[in-house]
């Protein structure tokens, strides 16, 4: 061979070696490790491809990854695939999830804060393995009887199988250290919360996956890069945070490339080219035409009509609106009904009940209803030439609404002005497209669905104001739904629907504003962040009692807190082998290579927990547990990555930490497969001394 092949080769041999760590027993029997040179140790730092047309010999030990990564595969799919039938009844979210699958193999419309990738995935497994999308999913411990739900669970479990193998090859490539990629696949293989997650009709697996998906093509398999961050985002938004994640990875990456000096400023700009395209126009491509499947599929109406505006609803085939005709600009002489803008805002209402003595005046009622009614006409007329404002029911900085006046006949406090949002004097009111305000004249303030709920004697219906913050919000904003008017022409109101672009943009706006909406409710647990790392407390999925089939979401509390002890040794390891290389203090050998990984492959890491865990401190929305999974993951791996066998920490320790995993699974296994009888604080139960903390609920 020539000079550069003998060059390659001889790196290819070293770069093994210290992939491989073939070791050697001293005569005392203690492990040992082979001492490359200095260019072996200059070459294991990074990977160098293989040339086409080399050969090179495998060795024994090139088979080691991969006999582990069957193993790991095959413990995985054992786990997770374990009693995947039980219990035969809905758990937890299984009642919102499996009830949406139903719906997209309905083609029925919903609404959800999430976007729908998750939801059309599920409901697609479903309809392979022959669910017909009939159950109703009412609550928790209704029973599924004859209805076929294994294949949904079973979809989700599969995904939930495939995140041990991801992290083997995770930590595998950031290491070079089969034994530091079987201890982070261990802890995930063993955790009985990631069982738990991986068993359900839930979004979590399906999210994680595609988490996961995302760091390992991003060190690995770039050409599916962009499907795994369109999938991630596509599940749930908290996906922003591992397309974060990559960014900052890849604004490195090119930042590394320009201080290459012997790469052109033109191969620069193709690098850079090549990235803004694979990673943010093909995925979001990708994401968008997710939505528009979503679309395509739910076309007929449903239980989330009343989320979007009229405009949107008159796609819906089954709706009032579809396919309808009505006069296109409104008149005097017009009934109409009118919608708040705001998420569920509903229908400007008002019936014969009247307020309350002590509540305002004793007059009729108006508030906003959620449901179409023959309540929700009004008439449009002329104004024809005050009384004290008297303050609202609930909201007191708002002043009362109310209906006033017999056969038409009340005073100078009943006059509205409407008026266009964004318009001038004079604009025409256009049904379904525009945005309109109601201004009251002698007040000046305009007509707001303030979003709070009226007591019983207010049917429990939202309360309707009239705010004197005339910034124009969802809240003060209202369109023309139906319109009755014999004097004027009908039009179709398909030459109204909204564009597909319309549609993707309130898509949107009414998934973020759902989201932070979701607040806790009275009596209503709502998880901290600073609960998760440590295990603070779980979720009960199922059963609550001694004669109920209990299924209890709840990490390993073994590896959850050795991922938390391994977060703070990480951090202590990295600030000294920084302060070592800043003395210039000189490194050989495993030492180098651990060195190197840690500041680089486990930097990588531990900005993944953190960018997947700290945004949790500044949500406003309530929270639970089950949302620190994914930040799990990343510390998972980064325990892997600081207890490799070249660390010092992880020397010979391995076979301890999987006898120990394996040992602690089999203890806390009934929280994950289910269990009856005697609750933990009882002696005969199988869970007996093993609630080590109160706020434990099993």
């Amino acid at each position: 061979m020539d000079g550069k092949q003998k060059e390659h080769y001889t790196q290819r041999q070293d770069t093994s070696a210290v992939r491989h760590r073939k070791t050697c027993k001293t005569n005392e029997g203690a492990e040992c490790l082979p001492q490359p040179s200095s260019e072996t140790s200059n070459g294991a730092n990074k990977r160098i491809p293989k040339r086409a047309g080399h050969l090179s010999s495998p060795s024994r030990d090139d088979h080691v990854p991969v006999y582990t990564l069957v193993l790991v595969l095959v413990l995985s799919v054992c786990t997770r695939f374990y009693k995947i039938t039980e219990p035969p009844h809905v758990c937890w979210d299984e009642t919102h999830f499996g009830k949406m699958g139903s719906y997209y193999i309905n083609r029925t419309f919903f609404f959800d804060v999430h976007p729908p990738l998750g939801k059309i995935l599920i409901g697609l497994a479903g309809y392979l393995t022959g669910y017909d999308g009939t159950f109703p999913f009412i609550k928790p411990g209704d029973k599924y009887e004859h209805h076929n739900y294994w294949g949904m669970r079973a979809f989700c479990a599969a995904l939930g199988s495939c995140l041990p193998p991801f992290a083997f090859l995770i930590v595998l490539e950031l290491s070079h250290s089969t034994p530091a990629a079987l201890i982070a696949a261990s802890l995930l293989i063993f955790d009985t919360g990631c069982i738990t997650l991986s068993q359900y009709i839930l979004l979590d697996p399906i999210l994680m996956f595609f988490i996961m998906g995302s760091h390992l093509s991003m060190k690995l398999y770039w050409s599916s890069l962009w499907v795994c961050l369109s999938g991630s985002l596509g599940v749930k938004f908290v996906g922003l945070f591992v397309i974060l994640l990559v960014g900052i990875n890849t604004a490195f990456d090119l930042w590394r490339l320009l201080g290459d000096l012997s790469l052109s400023l033109l191969d620069f700009g193709k690098h850079l080219l090549a990235r803004v395209f694979g990673l943010i126009m093909l995925p979001l491509f990708l994401y968008t035409t997710i939505f528009a499947v979503h679309f395509i599929v739910l076309n007929r109406s449903g239980p989330g009509d009343g989320f979007f505006s009229s405009a949107f609803q008159s796609r819906l085939i089954g709706n009032n609106l579809h396919n309808a005709s009505m006069p296109e600009y409104l008149a005097y002489g017009s009934v109409i009904t009118v919608k708040n803008l705001r998420i569920a805002g509903g229908y400007l209402h008002s019936h014969w009940h009247l307020y309350p003595e002590g509540v305002g005046a004793h007059q009729q009622q108006v508030t906003a209803y959620l449901h179409k009614d023959y309540n929700n006409l009004w008439l449009i007329h002329t104004a024809q030439e005050s009384i004290t404002p008297i303050p609202s029911p609930l909201t007191k900085k708002h002043l009362q609404v109310t209906g006033y006046g017999i056969n038409g006949s009340g005073d100078v406090n009943d006059l509205w002005q409407v008026e266009v949002c964004g318009g001038k004097k004079g604009d025409p009111v256009k049904v379904l497209r525009s945005k309109v305000r109601f201004l009251h004249r002698s007040t000046s303030c305009v007509l707001c669905s303030s979003g709070k709920t009226l007591p019983k004697w207010g049917w429990e219906q939202v309360e309707v104001t009239c705010s004197p913050y005339v910034k124009e919000t969802p809240n003060t904003q209202w369109n023309i739904e139906d319109h009755i008017n014999p004097k004027l022409p009908n039009i179709s109101l398909s030459v109204l629907k909204p564009t597909f672009l319309e549609v993707l943009w309130e898509s949107h706006i009414v998934m973020i504003r759902g989201n932070s909406g979701l607040k806790p409710k009275d009596n209503e647990m709502n998880s901290k962040p600073w609960h998760w790392p440590i295990n603070y407390q779980g979720l009960r999925f199922s059963g609550v009692n001694e004669t109920e089939y209990r299924v209890y979401l709840l990490g390993n509390p073994v590896i959850w807190w050795l991922n938390l002890l391994s977060l703070a040794l990480f951090v202590l390891m990295l600030t000294v082998a920084s302060l070592a290389k800043q003395r210039g203090v000189k490194m050989e050998g495993m030492r180098k290579v651990h060195c190197h990984t840690l500041m680089e492959g486990g930097g990588m890491l531990l900005l993944g927990w953190l960018l997947h865990y700290l945004p949790f401190y500044i949500m406003g929305r309530i929270l639970y547990y089950h949302h620190y999974f994914p930040a799990m993951l990343f510390s998972s791996m980064l325990t892997g990555t600081t207890y490799s066998r070249e660390s010092i920490w992880g020397l010979g320790c391995l076979p301890e930490v999987k006898n120990n995993l394996m040992n602690f699974f089999y203890l806390f296994h009934p929280l994950s497969y289910g269990m009856r009888g005697p609750l933990a604080q009882d002696p005969a139960s199988s869970m007996a001394g093993l609630r080590w903390m109160e706020s434990w609920e099993f």
